[in-house]
């Protein structure tokens, strides 16, 4: 199997990930021909923002929003089978269920760990910089958009 890589070219480098996008968005509305183009994150790392603290209760509440989803879910799904009024009833019914042992499992769940870890997070990947990177043969073409 024959490799497609093409010869590409440095055309800018960015601090965070949105101004590499402009970039590539300014080229795209003006029609240069972005599918030569790439955006590369470098030294790619893991940040974990933490978004409060985590008590039994919280994790109830968590655990029960989850399972009230799963439970409308559910619902719809067997209100499909149904005839008249009764779908409303299977929603409801599934909502309420799946919102309980939500609530359960999230409590019991958050109990075990025996306050190891009582915070919440959100966890992304970020890059130190993001590097813009054109076909070499769209290289000369493509240096007009960079201010």
């Amino acid at each position: 199997m024959e490799s497609s890589r093409t010869e590409s070219a440095l055309l800018a480098t960015f601090p965070d990930y949105l101004e590499a996008q402009r970039l590539v968005d300014r080229m795209s509305d003006d029609g240069f021909p972005v599918e030569s183009v790439r955006i590369i994150g470098d030294g790619v790392r893991t940040v974990e923002q933490v978004t409060g603290r985590m008590t039994r209760a919280r994790a109830a509440a968590t655990g029960a929003a989850s399972g009230a989803w799963f439970g409308v879910f559910i619902g719809l799904l067997f209100g499909l089978f149904t005839a008249g009024q009764t779908w409303a009833w299977f929603i409801f019914i599934s909502l309420a269920v799946g919102a309980f042992w939500g609530a359960v499992f999230g409590f019991v769940a958050h109990w075990t760990t025996r306050g190891r870890r009582d915070f919440a997070s959100v966890m992304t990947l970020q890059a130190r910089r993001y590097e813009v990177h054109v076909d070499a043969d769209r290289a000369a073409e493509a240096a007009k958009y960079v201010r």
